[in-house]
């Protein structure tokens, strides 16, 4: 392996080398020659008895097939990587090359985040825990495990490849590939790139990477000139306002759009690209706040126990409290609503939580997230808490979307639809040129709103954004 490889060329030209010699410029300050280990220091085999106990435990958090070791890094210095059993070693490694003036450089010790580890092969030694007071504290109903990422759409699609390869093991019986399998996958052919494909719905946004993309109907400025892939587009269900009034008629769209979505399923099973998994957001933001009953949702999951379909729910955007609860699909009331829950934005560090049978061991990359932003989340979550601002987002929510009600009735030729769960609120504006100008008028008076570009205003308690004629997305 490649590890192996460098242990072992690091090893001949240590033994070659009596000692280290570092290279300082005749500029740098003396403090900086003190910085710099003087040369390797082992302690125990590697991994060591302590990085053995802390894969263990993350084991039963995360994928940890890639991890070599635990990191100490508040104790490496320089090209000198030291990790949780006290041995010293030269990295040449550097977190995947991406560690530009070494672990702890005096210039940015002052620094409260100084080194970023490549968290899948050397994280550092309070992971697991950290894990624990952030991310699984929130976990979503029936899922113990979470896999961090950087950002809302390296989630998604490291969320689909998750999906795709536990529909492959699925048909194969087993996770072993055969051999046409690994020689096909590298000319991008059958059997080892099979044709499967996601469910996704108009209206949606999943992200701007190419299978993300593919699943993304929100507006076209985002998808022109991008080649996409031959997958199936269920109609989201266009509800009716105020909801009371349209009871029979929102059930039989709700009812339309679920017959569709099966309809799909069987035509692209058909075309020999069947459904490997459905993604579906609770809330439609960036597509215009579009809203569907839990019924819908629960008859939506149904389906996808039927056909064998991952059930993926994009929570990028709605996840982290805004609702009323933390999650939005919990107002769904649901004991085993998803297999995947994908999430960033609020939650500041991105991932997906996964059932234990979607646990895929080729999911990876370089940074893995941020272990300091799990820092950041834990003191929101503690935040959270202690001042009750769950329910706080429910009482005031309750407040802003009486406030739209009254001014859609005060303004019946402006304005429309007013709609919301907790702050998760918008309303319909006329038409574009009304919706602009009312924008203006009150971002004149010191307020502003995130704004879709198709006549409406959504209003979502963390959202500053002035709004533009092309490229908006919450």
């Amino acid at each position: 392996s490649a590890s192996s490889i460098i242990k072992q060329r690091s090893a001949t030209w240590l033994r070659q080398t009596n000692d280290i010699t570092l290279y300082v410029s005749k500029a740098a300050a003396k403090t900086q020659m003190e910085f710099e280990y003087d040369g390797p220091s082992m302690k125990t085999e590697v991994p060591g008895p302590r990085s053995k106990e802390l894969t263990k435990q993350l084991g039963e958090i995360q994928n940890v097939g890639a991890i070599n070791f635990f990191c100490n890094y508040e104790e490496s210095r320089g090209n000198y990587l030291v990790d949780v059993d006290g041995n010293r070693m030269l990295d040449v490694y550097t977190q995947i090359s991406s560690i530009p003036i070494g672990y702890n450089h005096p210039s940015l010790i002052k620094s409260a985040f100084v080194n970023r580890p490549a968290l899948g092969i050397m994280p550092p030694e309070n992971f697991p825990e950290k894990l624990a007071e952030s991310l699984l504290s929130v976990a979503p109903s029936g899922m113990s495990r979470v896999q961090t990422m950087a950002c809302g759409s390296c989630s998604n699609e490291n969320a689909y490849k998750a999906m795709f390869i536990w529909y492959r093991n699925k048909e194969r019986g087993h996770n072993i590939p055969s051999d046409e399998d690994v020689s096909s996958c590298m000319i991008n052919q059958s059997p080892g790139c099979p044709d499967f494909s996601i469910l996704s719905f108009m209206g949606g946004f999943h992200g701007r990477t190419m299978g993300c993309l593919a699943t993304t109907h929100s507006k076209a400025i985002h998808k022109l000139d991008v080649p996409s892939f031959d997958w199936p587009i269920a109609p989201f269900p266009k509800l009716k306002y105020p909801l009371e009034e349209f009871t029979r008629e929102n059930a039989q769209e709700e009812a339309r759009c679920l017959e569709e979505v099966e309809d799909l399923i069987v035509q692209w099973r058909q075309k020999g690209r069947p459904v490997a998994g459905i993604v579906i957001e609770p809330i439609q933001a960036e597509g215009g706040d579009n809203h569907a009953t839990p019924d819908f949702f629960k008859k939506l999951r149904n389906i996808a126990h039927k056909h064998g379909s991952a059930f993926h729910v994009d929570e990028v955007q709605t996840g982290g409290g805004a609702t009323g609860k933390f999650w939005a699909h919990e107002h769904w009331g649901m004991d085993d609503p998803a297999d995947i829950v994908s999430f960033s934005k609020k939650m500041l560090t991105g991932g997906f939580y996964h059932k234990d049978e979607l646990q895929a061991y080729r999911i990876f990359n370089t940074w893995m997230g941020d272990p300091s932003k799990n820092l950041f989340l834990a003191e929101v979550l503690n935040v959270i808490r202690r001042e009750n601002l769950l329910e706080e987002v429910t009482r005031s929510g309750k407040t802003l979307l009486q406030g739209l009600y009254q001014l859609q009735d005060q303004y019946p030729n402006l304005l429309s639809s007013a709609r919301g769960q907790g702050t998760f609120c918008a309303i319909d504006i006329r038409d574009d040129a009304t919706r602009n100008s009312i924008l203006l008028k009150a971002r004149d008076k010191g307020k502003t709103h995130y704004s879709h570009t198709d006549g409406l205003i959504g209003i979502c308690p963390c959202t500053n954004t002035q709004p533009t004629h092309t490229d908006m997305d919450g």
